[in-house]
């Protein structure tokens, strides 16, 4: 585990982006736009190993800061190697000498990078960070991979023998301590594993509905930053965890506004990278603010969990806030604004107490299990004809059916003629419940004599 450290807005993202190969960490001018955690896979001289974006540490700031700063200090707990990252354009700051000395106690080899070195004429301003005590200084330019290569092999040089054949397994958490307990048997597995047979869960909603709140209670412990300020969470932070079912890979995005509410830049992109973790989820979370209904806000983002074909599962977060006399209003307003998504479980639950959290993982099995579902041919076409026989569709007939592709399930129907929509979403509930695939949008495909 290599951890990028320091101060706010010296480029750390940026040079996380270098060391992976892509743009994946959000990098603007602004300070503090990284504000979680983030781990990603990378590579050098063939030897794999993970690095780790994190917010910018400062020694005093408000509450949202001083969370982030908190966040900066559990990554130093967990790091094998420490990158900390300083900006010679504007030499030694205090800031850089508050967070030198924390880094400095915090055990694992530090190396010091001088960023944004992007030519010969600044090196000699590089050697005034050698009063931070951490050695001497690599100069590199993030922006442009200058010196980049040098200092990879210098953190891969740090690296234990045994990381060759892969990244060793980290058994202990910080400081050699147990890994926070999460709940209902979840145990914690290496951040961004990527693997076929792990399934992906988006934790998705408007800003402020609990979205990181539920998230780090379904890990056991604070991976994402939670403050009252809407827009907290400001990229998507990937976490895999160990589940009596399997791994599953649990995705906190950025709040979701309307395109008008959205501002260019660092809210533009946050918003971009929720909706391709959407894309790309096996499962759809959506949060809701139980103590405000089901808004049309909430409806659009629906329409789009529909559009991605993903299964879904409702959350009315914050259901303790509700007024007992006002709960079937609210249950009543979900129901009708998100009808479109079928028999989607709703769960009702308060993230921040843990109360109703247990019922996330029974409801993510059934609907991943429907998801992948494959139907026997002969069963599927005997329902069919079981179907026709109680309704026989107007001036067509089903011939045979089979089942081309799962994720989701999707099924073809061979006619001898068009059948109506209103015929095919009772074919549709028929599956559905022959072959309990519950929630798990469906798909099916028509031909007509043969086309």
């Amino acid at each position: 585990m290599v951890v990028i450290a320091g101060r706010p807005n010296v480029g750390k993202s940026s040079l996380v982006n270098r060391i992976v190969g892509s743009r994946i960490a959000v990098v603007e001018e602004e300070q503090g736009v990284t504000r979680d955690r983030k781990v990603l896979d990378a590579e050098w001289s063939g030897v794999p190993f993970a690095v780790m974006d994190t917010g910018g540490w400062l020694a005093a700031g408000d509450t949202l800061e001083a969370k982030v700063s908190a966040q900066a200090e559990r990554a130093l707990a967990e790091a094998d190697v420490i990158l900390m990252v300083v900006d010679v354009t504007t030499g030694v700051t205090e800031e850089d000498l508050a967070a030198a000395k924390v880094i400095r106690r915090a055990g694992p080899p530090v190396r010091l990078v001088v960023n944004k070195v992007d030519d010969a004429n600044r090196e000699d301003a590089m050697w005034e960070f050698v009063s931070l005590g951490l050695g001497d200084p690599f100069p590199v330019s993030a922006l442009h991979g200058r010196g980049a290569g040098d200092l990879l092999d210098e953190v891969v040089g740090l690296f234990p023998a045994t990381t060759t054949g892969g990244a060793p397994e980290r058994q202990e958490g910080p400081e050699g301590r147990d890994r926070p307990e999460a709940p209902d048997g979840l145990e914690h597995g290496a951040d961004g594993q990527s693997s076929a047979t792990v399934a992906r869960v988006a934790i998705i909603g408007r800003p402020n509905v609990g979205k990181s709140t539920l998230f780090n209670r379904l890990l056991g412990e604070e991976r994402s930053i939670v403050h009252d300020m809407p827009g907290t969470t400001r990229d998507t932070v990937d976490t895999v965890v160990e589940t009596p079912d399997g791994p599953v890979c649990f995705i906190d995005t950025a709040g979701l506004r309307r395109p008008s509410k959205t501002d260019h830049g660092t809210e533009q992109h946050a918003t971009l990278r929720a909706l391709r973790a959407l894309e790309r989820a096996d499962v759809a979370v959506l949060v809701i603010d139980a103590t405000l209904g089901a808004s049309h806000q909430d409806q659009r983002l629906a329409e789009r969990i529909g559009v991605s074909g993903c299964p879904a599962i409702v959350v009315l977060n914050k259901w303790d806030l509700v007024a007992v006399d006002d709960r079937d209003e609210v249950l009543a307003g979900v129901g009708d604004r998100l009808a479109f998504l079928g028999a989607a479980p709703v769960l009702k639950m308060s993230a921040r107490s843990g109360k109703g959290v247990h019922r996330v993982l029974p409801a993510l099995r059934t609907v991943v299990e429907a998801y992948h579902q494959r139907v026997p041919t002969g069963a599927l076409n005997r329902t069919i004809q079981d179907l026709q026989g109680r309704q026989p569709a107007p001036r067509a007939k089903i011939r045979y059916v089979v089942q081309g592709a799962i994720d989701p399930p999707t099924f073809t129907l061979f006619t001898n003629g068009r059948l109506p929509q209103t015929y095919l979403r009772y074919i549709e509930r028929g599956l559905r419940e022959a072959f309990d695939l519950g929630p798990t949008p469906l798909k099916l495909r028509v031909r007509v004599g043969g086309k």
